[in-house]
């Protein structure tokens, strides 16, 4: 976003993290300073995680002057954090305007894993997410996702001395209702002036959203695309998910048809399974024709209970006769447990339950 400069230069408080680098330049040659302070604001900004302008010390204090009475920086702060039994970790986190967002760290063998939200609550009202109980308020500003890395790679190096491993757009809020915001953020995520995180280790997971997959696809992205599939059956998928009236299986089909040739990307493919709705030997043979439409894997989840839900986990014997079939057709088939539950942060329940 460029901003509109007055005669005084004023900027009314313009979060200078939504500008561009051709802004802020801009702006500098307003003020008589440098381009090239451009670039050191830059670092500051995504890099450093400067949350004042008073922390950008190889600034000159005039400069620091003038960006404090023309811009702000709306960051994120630690509200709550909760603690699993398996040391799964919960975040809150306050934004400017009094909204909470959750992140959550999933550590394992050797790696931890960043779950980070793209929106205040969701829209699509998914009848097994805890998310969609909340009323949409807003979408997330790139700053504010990447403030949640920036918090989370802080804890995980303080709580379990490991550095990220992985990034995946699996909290609150549907992606792709975002769209130029989380590209923005992971475009600085990724790149070497940002935090130079590799791509092959982000994920983004979509309900399904064609138009936004197709455009994905368009824009060449590098990171791992996970479809929230949860059902190959039309009108059982529309029952658990209203998205898939207006994204039905034969479009959605065709987009990723179209992101994988575009990208040459395997898709990763998330089923919650849930007792007597989508775990059955019928259920998993309409999947396995499904996925084969592209080079793909399959992550089966066990499902977490939510609170004014009607759903609940698949037996453990259905979860693997249902694995087992996929297997059996050569399918690549990861089973996810349940992590974080007891303190709602598992797959399908962040809702603002960050306790105090």
């Amino acid at each position: 976003m460029n901003p509109v400069f007055l005669s005084n230069l004023t900027i009314m408080h313009t979060d200078i993290r939504n500008m561009d680098t051709d802004g802020i330049a801009a702006f500098l040659e307003q003020v008589g300073e440098k381009a090239f302070r451009a670039k050191q604001i830059h670092e500051w900004l995504w890099k450093r995680n400067a949350r004042s302008f008073d922390e950008m010390t190889n600034l000159p204090l005039g400069l620091r002057k003038s960006l404090r009475k023309n811009f702000i920086i709306n960051g994120l702060s630690e509200d709550t954090e909760l603690v699993s039994s398996d040391n799964t970790r919960k975040f809150g986190y306050c934004t400017f305007d009094d909204l909470l967002v959750e992140g959550v760290l999933i550590p394992s063998s050797g790696r931890v894993t960043a779950c980070i939200s793209s929106q205040i609550g969701c829209p699509l009202n998914c009848g097994f997410c805890a998310t969609a109980k909340l009323t949409k308020r807003r979408n997330l500003e790139a700053g504010e996702i990447i403030d949640q890395v920036h918090m989370l790679q802080e804890s995980a190096m303080k709580k379990y001395s490991m550095n990220l491993s992985n990034l995946v757009f699996m909290g609150m809020g549907e992606p792709l209702l975002n769209y130029d915001q989380v590209i923005r953020a992971i475009s600085l995520i990724i790149s070497p002036e940002g935090l130079g995180f590799s791509p092959r280790r982000l994920t983004l997971s979509t309900v399904g959203l064609v138009e936004g997959i197709r455009r994905l696809g368009d824009d060449g992205v590098r990171f791992t695309l996970a479809v929230s599939l949860h059902s190959a059956d039309d009108e059982k998928r529309s029952e658990i998910m209203p998205v898939n009236k207006s994204n039905p299986l034969t479009e959605l089909s065709a987009a990723i048809r179209y992101f994988h040739e575009k990208t040459g990307t395997r898709i990763t493919y998330e089923i919650l399974l849930m007792k007597d709705i989508n775990d059955s030997i019928t259920d998993a043979r309409k999947l396995a024709e499904f996925c084969r439409i592209t080079p793909c894997k399959i992550n089966l989840i066990e499902y977490n209970q939510v609170e004014g839900s009607p759903f609940i986990g698949s037996s453990r014997k259905r979860f693997e006769a249902f694995a087992a079939f996929l297997e059996s057709k050569n399918m690549v088939v990861n089973k996810r447990r349940s992590r974080g539950h007891d303190i709602a942060a598992a797959c399908g329940q962040l809702a603002g339950q960050t306790g105090s």
